[in-house]
């Protein structure tokens, strides 16, 4: 964690989910949100304009997670975007995330595919990564419809890429 503000926010949410003790749900509620905010211009645009108005912005919030995340979650994130930091929340999230996972003496894995995995597929993911890494890993899924197949995984600063779209990049580039 380089910013010493994205740690600090996001050791003071872990510090709150653990003290409410939904860890787990908070964890993938807010990697959701991240991935969302991560993925459409419009809304992370409107979450970061300090030209909108706190509370419109909070009552964005409160829209999109009303009855889709826990009181917590919503809480978090509504701290984070009040305070003016929408735009740092998916590296706040993510520090938050690697800051949970550390507290089971686990790493993050951080998975993209075309599709979501299934409880097994992710378990054998993860056992195959611990046997080629030694790490015992923690699967986070962001469905990625431009992977077109397979799976590309990150571990910290390690990717392996293992999608069909790399593969079709390969067999492109033998082609020429």
């Amino acid at each position: 964690m380089a910013n010493p503000q994205v740690a600090g926010y996001a050791e003071a949410l872990f510090a709150v989910a653990a003290a409410e003790g939904n860890l787990a749900v908070v964890e993938d509620e807010l990697f959701g949100f991240a991935q969302a905010i991560r993925s459409n211009d419009e809304l992370r645009s409107t979450l970061a304009d300090g030209n909108v108005p706190a509370g419109r912005r909070l009552q964005v919030v409160e829209n999109l997670l009303s009855g889709q995340a826990t009181a917590t979650t919503s809480a978090l994130v509504s701290l984070v975007v009040g305070a003016g930091r929408a735009a740092d929340l998916p590296a706040i999230v993510d520090a938050f995330i690697e800051r949970s996972a550390a507290s089971r003496n686990k790493a993050v894995a951080t998975v993209r595919s075309a599709v979501d995995l299934s409880d097994d597929q992710r378990q054998r993911l993860a056992e195959a990564i611990k046997t080629s890494s030694g790490k015992d890993v923690e699967i986070k899924v962001v469905i990625d419809p431009t992977v077109l197949g397979g799976v590309i995984t990150e571990i910290g600063d390690d990717i392996i890429d293992g999608s069909v779209r790399r593969r079709l990049n390969q067999l492109r580039e033998s082609f020429r």
